[in-house]
């Protein structure tokens, strides 16, 4: 009896392999969830970015009576209106990028990653600043539609 006993008291091989299988489907489950988590987090971080360059944009435009700076960098002398360029993290699809294409309306928009500013004052879109990828975010919106 004392010896029944003893070989009781451990797991069954079937029952630690579903043990197994059990913490197998949930690391699986929320290596997705950390994924898409991820990747929203970027999406925020460039969209708030964003939302900054454009106030420095807007502040730029007030100080210098009616113009926005030639190129993006100007921004960023003496730290006057942003400490510096902020990136984008847009992992998916380009390296995170402080870059800028600059121009007219037309031509900024290259899908190389970073921003696209319009610096052309004939320009009807003067002093825009877009996200200069053709991807898609998290939500399925276009990244230059922002």
């Amino acid at each position: 009896m004392n010896l029944m006993k003893r070989f009781r008291r451990g797991f069954t091989l079937i029952e630690l392999m579903m043990v197994v299988v059990v913490l197998g489907i949930l690391s699986s489950i929320a290596a997705t969830r950390y994924v898409d988590a991820m990747r929203k987090a970027n999406d925020g971080a460039t969209k708030g970015n964003l939302g900054a360059l454009r106030s420095a944009l807007g502040i730029y435009y007030a100080n210098m009576l009616s113009q926005y700076p030639q190129n993006l960098a100007l921004l960023d002398d003496n730290r006057a209106y942003i400490n510096r360029v902020p990136m984008t993290v847009l992992r998916d699809y380009h390296a995170d990028s402080n870059t800028s294409s600059e121009g007219a309306a037309a031509a900024v928009l290259t899908d190389g990653g970073g921003w696209s500013y319009v610096n052309a004052p004939t320009d009807a879109n003067y002093g825009k600043v877009w996200i200069n990828c053709s991807h898609t975010d998290a939500a399925g919106r276009v990244w230059t539609s922002y």
